[in-house]
Parts: structure tokens; C-alpha cells; sequence
């Protein structure tokens, strides 16, 4: 009974590098939901987080973002992209890196807003960073042969396993 249509409707994706298309923050945003009142397209953008810096744009919500959204830094970017998410509400989230191309301080506050952006959504997270998957509940850690750990955080540092060794080479370079 799945159509290529329903799963448009009901997956929203965010990648580690966003499509932004040479059109309005506004336009930018909307593409969530073709149609939707200004006031839905501030409500995700303020959920997102992106709200205080579009406010600070030459024209706001209707500043130009360039040619792949050139004009915005990737954290900027990516907090479209979420509010693109939030605008879209589908019940099924893939975040592919979502966070891997930012600075510390954007990845904290695009990290914050794709919490919030989980919260009772199925979520498909594709992360290199532990810190982006520690609160997941349930981690499958990959490797060529496929999956060889599977548990939540807790779990898998009791295991001591791949991924409790990973754990230990991030925390030793932080």
C-alpha cells in the first residue's frame, strides 16, 4: 500500500548538506509545505532556531540565499533545512550527518533543534559523531560486515565493544 507519494508525504530528510535552491529564505523554507501562512513557516523557523539570524538578513524571510544557498553559512543551512522538517511534520525523520560539516558552536545549536525535532517521530540517524547518537534508543553500529553491535548508549559501552572503543578515542581527543 506504499506509493512513492505516500513516502514523500511521511519522511522528511535532512542531509549533511542541505538543498537550498536560489530563492527566498521564505521560498527555501515553504518547500516543506507548499502553501503554508507566514506564521507556520516563523513557528518552524523559531523552532529551528533559524529565526533570530533571518531576522538580521538584509530582507528577513525574503532574502535572497544564492546559488545553493551560497549566501548562508552551513549552519545557517541547516537550520532551513530543519525548519523545512518542522513545516513538513512528518512522522518519519533520516538525518544522513546532519551535523558532521558544522563548527562546535552550530552543531551545538543544530544538535538542540533536531532534539526537539525528534520528540515523538521516528528517527533514522546516520552519524560518525557519537554525540550526536548518545541519547538515541536504540544505536546499530556498521561496518562492512554489516551490523555487528546493536543497544542503546549504556549498552553498548558495557559490551565493550567497537563501539566502546570509538566512545574512548573521542573522549581522548576532547
Amino acid at each position: 500500500h506504499v506509493t512513492q507519494d505516500s513516502l514523500r508525504k511521511n519522511i522528511s530528510f535532512i542531509p549533511q548538506d542541505a538543498t537550498m535552491f536560489n530563492r527566498t529564505i521564505r521560498e527555501n523554507i515553504e518547500y516543506g509545505k507548499i502553501g503554508a501562512s507566514d506564521k507556520e513557516i516563523i513557528d518552524a523557523a523559531k523552532h529551528a532556531s533559524a529565526h533570530m539570524f533571518i531576522k538580521k538578513s538584509p530582507n528577513g524571510y525574503d532574502s535572497l540565499v544564492g546559488d545553493r544557498g551560497i549566501k548562508l553559512s552551513g549552519g545557517q543551512r541547516q537550520r532551513i533545512a530543519i525548519a523545512r522538517a518542522f513545516l513538513k511534520d512528518s512522522p518519519i525523520l533520516i538525518l544522513d550527518e546532519a551535523t558532521s560539516a558544522l563548527d562546535n558552536e552550530s552543531e551545538f545549536v543544530v544538535a538542540k533543534a533536531l532534539s526537539e525535532l525528534s520528540e515523538g517521530r521516528t528517527t533514522v540517524t546516520v552519524a560518525h559523531r557519537l554525540s550526536t547518537i548518545r541519547k538515541s534508543d536504540r544505536i546499530m553500529v556498521l561496518t562492512e560486515e554489516g551490523i555487528v553491535e546493536e543497544g542503546n548508549h549504556e549498552q553498548l559501552l558495557e559490551k565493550k565493544g567497537m563501539y566502546y572503543k570509538f566512545y574512548q578515542m573521542a573522549n581522548e581527543l576532547s
